[in-house]
């Protein structure tokens, strides 16, 4: 077999590169009498000023002590790269930059004290950091906001005898967090549910004495979960109810029992 001759060396052969980083011109870098000749940059890895997300990065991880000198950067990834490390003195006066790149590391470093100022943030993924992170007895505060995920996170960490404002919540999967924690004996409060989800979240929590109202439950999914976990006792209208598969459920206990 012939051996497999390297192309020509003309211009026409020879294929760029595409993977190479790219590489800024240290002509016109401030920090090329330094940072360069102490090792602390390298053009094409380690840079500030080569639109490189990764390569920025890196020059920050050696060079935190620069972050605040980029924290008004016209370049907003430099600025939210630069976020990451600069001095708490400093992320204050980034709380109105317009880039929600940047805030949203704000709403992940700001200290707590200082987090009900993006509380109200047009950004959705800023206010979810927020309502992750404020303490529990504050985090009220997001309990209308308009999106359905930020309310769903307030859900997770409001106090429980504070969830009772978000029964009505509007949004099916919030109710369903409400009543995967509200407290057994006002379960009953999300009985009659619109959403079968809900019901069903409700079924599989609510004391016994309180279940009467859902064994004629619409939705056979509810009517299952209460025949799979009710006391044979209590099973009644499920030994006949008109889904094969609740029917079922319920006469296969109900047998063990005679057993």
């Amino acid at each position: 077999m012939e051996p497999t001759r390297a192309p020509a060396l003309g211009s026409a052969a020879i294929e760029p590169d595409v993977s190479a980083p790219p590489v800024a011109d240290c002509a016109e870098c401030p920090h090329r009498h330094d940072l360069l000749t102490q090792g602390r940059c390298t053009p094409g890895d380690v840079c500030v000023r080569v639109m490189s997300g990764r390569q920025i990065e890196r020059f920050f991880r050696v060079n935190p002590a620069l972050a605040d000198a980029y924290a008004g950067d016209a370049f907003w990834e430099r600025r939210a790269i630069a976020a990451r490390y600069v001095s708490q003195q400093t992320l204050l006066t980034l709380i109105a930059d317009p880039d929600e790149m940047v805030r949203r590391v704000l709403a992940y470093r700001l200290p707590i004290e200082a987090l009900a100022t993006l509380a109200t943030d047009p950004d959705r993924e800023v206010r979810v950091m927020v309502a992750e992170r404020l303490p529990a007895e504050r985090v009220e505060c997001l309990a209308a906001d308009p999106d359905y995920l930020v309310r769903q996170y307030v859900a997770r960490r409001l106090p429980v005898g504070r969830l009772f404002r978000m029964i009505r919540d509007p949004d099916r999967q919030v109710r369903v967090t409400v009543a995967d924690r509200l407290p057994l004996e006002s379960l009953g409060l999300l009985r009659n549910d619109p959403e079968p989800e809900v019901r069903i979240k409700v079924a599989e929590r609510i004391d016994y004495e309180e279940a009467d109202g859902l064994l004629a439950d619409p939705d056979w999914r509810v009517r299952l979960r209460l025949a799979e976990r009710l006391p044979v006792d209590l099973l009644g209208a499920l030994l006949e109810d008109p889904d094969p598969d609740v029917r079922a459920t319920a006469q296969a206990r109900w047998a063990e029992r005679e057993e």
